[in-house]
C-alpha cells in the first residue's frame, strides 16, 4: 500500500509538471486556447487530489490546510485563471513528493525477531528423537536442545548447561545452570546439548511475550504529523476571513481567488520537509540512520535518555583484563601466547578474546595440533612441544585447588569477571580474567548529551545491580535500574516518558520493546543487524556512541531551520495575501510571487545541509598516525602494568624474594617509562590540538609526572634493600607497588577515554582472528 501511494504521488508530480510546461509552450507559440485547456487540466488534476486529501483528513478528524488549496483551485477555474491553478497544482505535487520522501517512517518489522524464534524442536519419544513444530509442544514434553540452538518453550533443566540469556536479560555473560532450574524460551544453549522438560506451550512462553511487547509498543507509537497541519487551525480561518472580506468590500471575486492563491501554504509544505531531508542526510554522513522526519522530530525533542548497558555503554564483547600467573617463574606473555595459539581453532565464545589479547601484544602464535574440545569443560591440544589445556580449574587440575586459584575466583567474583584457567604440560600455571569493559567514549558521550540539552540519563539493564552501579558511576548517569527483564524495561520507559520526551539506546533483542515504546529508540548496529535495529527509529551504523550527541544536535538544528523557513515563508505569504486583498496582485501574478516565496523558503531550509555545531573531533592525518602508533605501544605495555600487582601480591615479610621486583623495575624503566615519556611528548600536544586547549590534557600530564616519580622511588628503595631488607621495608615496597599500580590503571583509563577514543578506528577493538560468527557471540564461562 505504501509503495502504491508513493508511485501515485510521483505520477501526480510528473503529470503536473508536464501539463504546466506544455501549456507554457503552447502559450509561447501563440496557441492560447490549447494552453488554457492544458492549464485547466492541471488545475482539475490538482483539485481531484486536494479534495481526496481533505476528505481523508476529515475522516481522520484532523485539521488540514489543504482546504485552502481546494478553494484556490476551484476559484481559479471559476474566475478563469487556469495558469494560477496549474501553478498551485505543481506546488502541491512538489510538496507532497518531498513530504513522502522525508516523512515516510521506516516500518518497524519484526522480521529478525520472528526469524530468530525456532520453528521446530526436537522432542524425545520412545523410539528416539523426533522433530516437531513448536506449536505441537505441550507441557511435560521432553526436549533436546543442541549447541547453539534456541530454546523454543519455557521449561525445566534436566541436565546442567551453559546458556546465553542475553536476548531476555541483556546479561552479556552466559551463565551456568544446574539441574532443576527453570529456563525461559529465547535463551541460547552455549554449551553441550541439554535436556529440558517443557513447562508451557510456545504461545504462552517468554519469547512469544517479547514479540507481543514489541507489537504493542509499536502500535502505541504516534504517527508523524505534518508541520503544516499544526498551523491549520489558525491559518485556514484567517485566510477565509481575509478572502471573504476582499470579495465583500470590492464585489470582485477575483480578489478573493488571488488571496487564496497566495495563501496556498507551500512554504509549510516544502520548507519543513526539505529541512528534515537535509537533517537526515547530515546524520547519515556521520553514520546515524534516522528513519524519517517523525523520528528526527522526536529525537530533537528528547530530554531524557535511557541506556542499556551491554554493548551500549560497554563493549558487549569479552576482553582479557588480566593474566594471573601461578608463580613468579611463569611468564604471563608466554602462557597468553600458548592459550591464544590453541584458541585459534576453537569455536568457543571466549576464544576470540584471548586471541585478540595476544595479537594486540604482538605475540607470535603457532598453529595447534591434535585439538580436542570437552563440551562444558575446556579445550586441549599441542602447541609446539607443549601440551596445553584451557578451561575450568577443576578440569585442568582435577582434585587439586591451589591457593592462587581461590584468589583468582574471589577476584573474579568481586569484579564481575569470568575466568579461563590454563595448564601447560599437565601443570596449572595461570588464569585469564575476562570482563566486558566500559566503552572509552561513553563518559565523553554522556557529557556531550548533557551539553546538547539532555537533562536526565538513566542506565536500565538486566545485569547485576553491583555491576550496573559500577558502570553507572564510571560514565556518570543520574540513575540506575538493574535486574530488569524486557517487561520491566518497558515499565521504566513508560514512567520516564510521563516526565519528559525519552530517547532509549540499546543493541539487543531484549531492548526491542523499550526501543519501540520510547519517544525515539536508538539501536547500535555496527556489528550487524539485530531485532533492536528493526524496532528502533534511529540506528547507529558506526561503533561509537558519541555520534548520538551529534545526531541530536543535527536534529535540533534541522527542526530550528525548518521552523525559520516556515516563519519567513508564511510571513511573506501573509503580506502577499494583504496585497492581493487590496487589489495589487492578480491571481496569476500571485501564483508567480508564491513561487518566489517558495524558492526563498527552500533556500533557508537548505541551510540544514551545511554542517553546524558538532562534538566530532577532527584530527590531522599525521596526528592520527601518531596516536595509533602510541596506542599499539599502550596495549603492549599493559602486561607490565598487571605484573606490578602480581609482584606485590607475592611479596612477604618472611624470607622476602626481591628478584621479581628487580625484574619488574627493569621492565618499568626500559618499557613503560619510555612509552609514558613518548605520550607526554607526542600524545599530550596531539590531544590538546584536537580538543582546543591544554586544560584537556592537564590530568594526563599530572599522572605522567606521578608515574615517573613513583618509579624513581621504587628504584631508590630497591637499591637500598640490596644488603638488608626488613619487614617494614617490604611493607613499604608493597605499598609503593600497589600505589603505582592504581595510578597506572587510572592513567590508562584516562588515556583510553580522553585520547585514544578520539582517534578514528582506534575506538573499536582490532579485528579478531576468529570467525565472524564467533565475534557475534556473547561471553560464557568455560
Amino acid at each position: 500500500m505504501t509503495y502504491l501511494r508513493d508511485r501515485i504521488e510521483l505520477l501526480f508530480f510528473v503529470a503536473s509538471i508536464l501539463l504546466l510546461a506544455a501549456g507554457g509552450a503552447a502559450w509561447l507559440l501563440g496557441q492560447d486556447p490549447p494552453a488554457e485547456l492544458l492549464w485547466a487540466a492541471g488545475t482539475v488534476l490538482g483539485l481531484v487530489f486536494a479534495v481526496a486529501w481533505v476528505a481523508g483528513a476529515l475522516r481522520r478528524r484532523e485539521a488540514t490546510v489543504d482546504i485552502i488549496a481546494v478553494l484556490a483551485l476551484a476559484g481559479a477555474l471559476w474566475v478563469n485563471e487556469p495558469f494560477a491553478g496549474a501553478m498551485i497544482t505543481v506546488m502541491l505535487a512538489t510538496g507532497r513528493l518531498l513530504e513522502a520522501r522525508a516523512g515516510a517512517r521506516a516500518r518497524r518489522e519484526l522480521s529478525l525477531l520472528v526469524e530468530r524464534a525456532p520453528r521446530t524442536a526436537r522432542r524425545r519419544v520412545q523410539s528416539g528423537v523426533e522433530s516437531v513444530p513448536v506449536e505441537a509442544l505441550a507441557a511435560g514434553d521432553l526436549i533436546v536442545v543442541g549447541t547453539g540452538e534456541v530454546l523454543a518453550v519455557d521449561g525445566r533443566l534436566l541436565s546442567a548447561g551453559i546458556l546465553d540469556e542475553s536476548a531476555l536479560t541483556g546479561e552479556s555473560l552466559p551463565v551456568e545452570r544446574v539441574v532443576g532450574e527453570d529456563l525461559r524460551s529465547g535463551v541460547v544453549n552455549a554449551g553441550a546439548p541439554i535436556d529440558v522438560i517443557a513447562t508451557a506451550t510456545a504461545a504462552d512462553s517468554t519469547y512469544a511475550g517479547v514479540v507481543r511487547l514489541v507489537e504493542q509498543a509499536q502500535a502505541a507509537s504516534a504517527p508523524f504529523v505534518r508541520t503544516a497541519d499544526r498551523f491549520a487551525a489558525l491559518f485556514v480561518p484567517l485566510t477565509l476571513v481575509l478572502a471573504g472580506a476582499a470579495w465583500a468590500l470590492s464585489a470582485d471575486p477575483v480578489r478573493a481567488v488571488a488571496v487564496l492563491v497566495v495563501a496556498t501554504p507551500c512554504p509549510l509544505l516544502l520548507a519543513a520537509p526539505i529541512a528534515i531531508m537535509s537533517g537526515l542526510s547530515r546524520a547519515a554522513s556521520i553514520g546515524v540512520v534516522i528513519k524519517g522526519g517523525g523520528a528526527l522530530e522526536r529525537l530533537a525533542a528528547g530530554r531524557a535518555a535511557l541506556f542499556d548497558k551491554t554493548g551500549t555503554l560497554t563493549r558487549g564483547q569479552p576482553t582479557v583484563a588480566d593474566t594471573v600467573t601461578a608463580a613468579d617463574t611463569v611468564d604471563a606473555d608466554e602462557i597468553l601466547r600458548l592459550a591464544a595459539s590453541l584458541d585459534q581453532v576453537s569455536p568457543h565464545v571466549l576464544a576470540s578474546a584471548i586471541v585478540t589479547a595476544a595479537t594486540r601484544r604482538d605475540l607470535k602464535l603457532e598453529m595447534p595440533e591434535d585439538v580436542h574440545e570437552e563440551h562444558g569443560y575446556g579445550l586441549r591440544g599441542m602447541v609446539g612441544v607443549h601440551e596445553v589445556r584451557l578451561g575450568k580449574a577443576a578440569w585442568i587440575a582435577p582434585g587439586v585447588e591451589p591457593g592462587w586459584v581461590r584468589q583468582v575466583r574471589r577476584r573474579a567474583d568481586l569484579d564481575g569477571s569470568l575466568t579461563v584457567f590454563i595448564a601447560v604440560d599437565g601443570e596449572p600455571c595461570g588464569a585469564f580474567l575476562l570482563e566486558d569493559p566500559v566503552r572509552p567514549d561513553a563518559p565523553r558521550m554522556i557529557r556531550a548529551l548533557r551539553a546538547a540539552g539532555i537533562g536526565r540519563i538513566v542506565l536500565v539493564t538486566g545485569d547485576r545491580e553491583d555491576i550496573a552501579h559500577t558502570v553507572g558511576r564510571v560514565v556518570g548517569v543520574d540513575s540506575v535500574r538493574a535486574d530488569c527483564d524486557p517487561g520491566e524495561k518497558l515499565q521504566v520507559i513508560t514512567a520516564e516518558s510521563a516526565n519528559a520526551p525519552t530517547i532509549m539506546v540499546g543493541d539487543g533483542v531484549n531492548d526491542a520493546p523499550a526501543l519501540a515504546a520510547a519517544g525515539v529508540g536508538v539501536a547500535l548496529a555496527a556489528r550487524g543487524a539485530t531485532a533492536s535495529s528493526e524496532a528502533a527509529d534511529v540506528v547507529l551504523t558506526v561503533d561509537r556512541i558519541d555520534a548520538l550527541a551529534d545526531a541530536i544536535l543535527i536534529a535540533r538544528r534541522s527542526m530550528s531551520i525548518g521552523m525559520q523557513a516556515v516563519v519567513v515563508g508564511m510571513g511573506l505569504s501573509l503580506a502577499a495575501m494583504v496585497a492581493a486583498a487590496a487589489g495589487f496582485l492578480a491571481p496569476a501574478a500571485g501564483a508567480v510571487l508564491q513561487e518566489v516565496i517558495d524558492v526563498l523558503a527552500i533556500g533557508i531550509a537548505l541551510r540544514a545541509v551545511i554542517p553546524g555545531k558538532s562534538h566530532t573531533i577532527n584530527m590531522a592525518p599525521a596526528d592520527i598516525a601518531t596516536a595509533r602508533r602510541l596506542k599499539t605501544q599502550h596495549d603492549a605495555v599493559s602486561a607490565v602494568v598487571e605484573q606490578i600487582r602480581a609482584v606485590a601480591d607475592t611479596l612477604t615479610t618472611r624470607d622476602p624474594d626481591l628478584a621479581p621486583a628487580r625484574v619488574l623495575l627493569g621492565r618499568l624503566e626500559t618499557e613503560l617509562l619510555p612509552h609514558e615519556r613518548a605520550d607526554e611528548e607526542l600524545l599530550v600536544p596531539l590531544v590538546a590540538r584536537a580538543l582546543g586547549g591544554s586544560n584537556a590534557t592537564a590530568d594526563m600530564s599530572r599522572t605522567h609526572a606521578e608515574i615517573e616519580h613513583l618509579i624513581s622511588r621504587l628504584h631508590r628503595l630497591l637499591n637500598g634493600l640490596e644488603r638488608d631488607a626488613r619487614a617494614q621495608d617490604i611493607i613499604e615496597l608493597r605499598r609503593l607497588l600497589y600505589g603505582l599500580y592504581a595510578i597506572l590503571r587510572l592513567h590508562n583509563a584516562l588515556e583510553e577515554e580522553g585520547a585514544f577514543s578520539l582517534v578514528p578506528d582506534a575506538r573499536a577493538e582490532p579485528e579478531d582472528l576468529t570467525s565472524p560468527a564467533q565475534n557475534t557471540q556473547r561471553k560464557a564461562d568455560r
